[in-house]
């Protein structure tokens, strides 16, 4: 395997953050933007891919309509209407989500146009009912600051969010519509030279100046980055849905080194002279061939009475399965792309013989094919139509395998790996929207939000620091997280520390997370019903973390049930005193040895015995009092 070094493969990223605004309602009916977890509508739709204005079908929807799937919405009149459901044109834009649209423009010193065109950008996955999403490009220009570096920016769109995936089974693919509509701005920045650290602190200082204005949603799936990844003679590979500034650095170190293999593997393929797979010589159908072959796959597709195929490939004997760097290779990438439409995947001639397939199958495949000691073969199997779609798009993959990485679109999974989604799209993807007319926007409304910018990043940091009389390291963290709301929230209503609410939200169930545990589980209600049990003294601060670890495990579905699953009961003063003397008595002798540096030690099984039951301040104060008694009694 080679070394790499990503400093010297000419790697470019360009970001792309989608944040979702903070307005009562949706960008263009009346509904307000809320998840729900029920659903009283259920629909069905099945989305095809149409010719542009041009007459031209963009290739991401091509693609996307190849797989015939059925798609199921749920919607809740609470949160969403006919304009969702396509059953009712649009309304007017919502004056709020344009204003903040504006702010954020003006806050990056961006040209902002004078008129708006909404336009219609096609999606074709069914995360739209309309097969379409409605984006308006609202200014252009500017720049950020990061580091000492100015990054420019390239466009600011304001547009609706799509629907939100349940799952995705078979040929069912089923959406809710509560996130449907839901304004967002998309603002995409200028490549900068691949340094993954640096992309991360760009992305994070323009998260920074997006949450001080105040106007935007905070929390899981709020903002989401898309990103822009390319070298030195591939094409341009979008990553859609980072979500962590964490997993952000790893999918660009990873797609980096996927990149360069690949481009390793096109080297490779052009030294052995590769020309092209003809789709009527080199494609066989070998179902009757394969008839006694002891392959659980292919014994199963024969059993469905489906289609198996095997495509010869000249010259390229060695290189499918090439592996330049860890787990790169031509044979996982086709692997990825037929999945997508429903097959499990393929297998190539430098795996075999495997799984089931022995060395009597390959002979009678390569004599079937007429292959040369160079020659390759895959095989796929299938219902007629998916594998047909299926077999052309490992023809063009392979095809364009010669040049490097093609451009792409992948999606970023939680280990920071990126995996096939469908290819870019083209530009016949966008056209205009005839429902809405023009957007002007006006020099008073220019006027008002320039002065309206706010102030920056580190001017927010220390006003928290003088507000809740919190240090700087708690106060960035605190404003960093998906709690500062609730933060203020809390420390507003209730009399407790802020440092001790910052800490827990920040450090808590930060830690929680660390052991594996879901903080989605864990909601702002759940939370502040919390700080008011603490607040009325009906738990202690040592219980938080019990009633949210029960319920961030699943143990618990809400606060009452921690409570009783725990069993947080407070103990009173006599009932303290009680196991306070036992545990001095059981452990006089160490106490004799450490004397009053014992209290450490002991406060360590005490808190182990009584977690949950007792304060922390009371049982440190009690058990110091009662060691030095102890020490003062063995005096005399």
């Amino acid at each position: 395997m080679s070394e790499f070094n990503i400093k010297n493969i000419g790697l470019k990223v360009g970001l792309e953050i989608h944040q979702q605004l903070d307005t009562k309602k949706k960008l263009f009916c009346n509904c307000t933007p809320i998840e729900e977890e029920e659903f009283s509508r259920k629909f069905s739709r099945k989305l095809r891919a149409a010719k542009s204005e041009l007459g031209k079908i963009d290739p991401a929807a091509l693609f996307e309509s190849t797989k015939s799937k059925t798609i199921i919405y749920y919607a809740n009149p609470n949160s969403s209407c006919l304009v969702e459901e396509d059953e009712e044109p649009p309304h007017a834009l919502d004056p709020d989500a344009k204003n903040i649209s504006l702010l954020i423009s003006s806050a990056l010193d961006s040209k902002i146009f004078s008129e708006i065109h909404v336009m219609r950008k096609t999606v074709i996955d069914g995360s739209n009912t309309t097969g379409f999403q409605r984006t308006m490009l609202v200014a252009q220009g500017g720049s950020i600051e990061v580091g000492g570096e100015k990054v420019g920016v390239q466009s600011i769109c304001l547009e609706e969010d799509a629907g939100k995936l349940i799952k995705d089974e078979g040929n069912h693919r089923f959406f809710s519509l509560d996130r449907l509509g839901v304004p967002l701005v998309e603002i995409a920045l200028d490549p900068v030279e691949g340094d993954p650290k640096f992309v991360k602190d760009i992305a994070l200082t323009l998260g920074r100046l997006l949450r001080v204005t105040k106007r935007v949603m905070r929390g899981i799936g709020s903002i989401r980055q898309d990103v822009n990844i390319s070298i030195d003679g591939g094409g341009v590979i979008e990553v859609k849905g980072v979500q962590q500034l964490d997993q952000l650095e790893k999918i660009i170190e990873f797609e980096a080194k996927r990149q360069h293999g690949l481009k390793l593997i096109s080297e490779k393929i052009n030294q052995r002279g590769f020309t092209e797979i003809n789709r009527n010589d080199d494609v066989f159908d070998i179902t009757e061939l394969m008839q006694d072959c002891n392959s659980k796959i292919i014994k199963k597709s024969i059993e469905k009475q489906e289609n198996i195929f095997a495509i010869r490939i000249k010259k390229l004997k060695g290189v499918i399965g090439f592996e330049p760097y860890s787990n790169i290779r031509l044979g996982k990438e086709i692997g990825q792309l037929v999945r997508f439409f429903g097959i499990g995947g393929v297998f190539h001639s430098d795996e075999l013989p495997n799984y089931g397939i022995e060395n009597e199958d390959i002979e009678r495949v390569t004599e079937k094919l007429d292959m040369q000691g160079d020659d390759a073969f895959l095989i796929i199997a299938g219902g007629k139509i998916p594998v047909e779609f299926a077999i052309e798009s490992i023809i063009n993959r392979i095809k364009l395998a010669k040049d490097g990485p093609p451009a792409e679109t992948r999606a970023a999974t939680q280990n920071g790996d990126t995996v096939f989604l469908r290819p870019r799209p083209g530009a016949s993807r966008m056209y205009p929207e005839t429902d809405i007319p023009t957007i002007k926007v006006t020099n008073e409304e220019l006027k008002e939000v320039k002065s309206n910018i706010p102030k920056s990043w580190e001017g927010s940091i220390k006003e928290i620091e003088e507000k809740y009389r919190i240090n700087n390291q708690l106060a960035e963290q605190i404003f960093d997280s998906n709690y500062f709301e609730l933060f203020e929230k809390i420390c507003s209503e209730k009399q407790n520390s802020p440092n001790f609410v910052a800490s827990v939200l920040c450090s808590t169930i930060t830690n929680l997370e660390r052991k594996g545990l879901d903080s989605g589980l864990l909601n702002d209600e759940q939370i502040m019903k919390t700080f008011e049990l603490l607040d009325k003294e009906k738990i202690n601060k040592e219980s938080i973390e019990i009633i949210f670890e029960q319920i961030m495990s699943k143990k618990a579905n809400d606060i009452t049930q921690a409570l009783e699953n725990a069993s947080i009961t407070q103990l009173s003063e006599d009932e303290l005193d009680k196991v306070l003397d036992e545990i001095v008595q059981k452990n006089a002798e160490k106490i004799q040895q450490e004397q009053i540096r014992a209290l450490s030690g002991l406060m360590g099984i005490v808190m182990k015995e009584v977690r949950g039951k007792a304060s922390g301040k009371m049982i440190n104060q009690k058990l110091k009092e009662k060691i030095q008694k102890f020490l003062d009694y063995r005096k005399y």
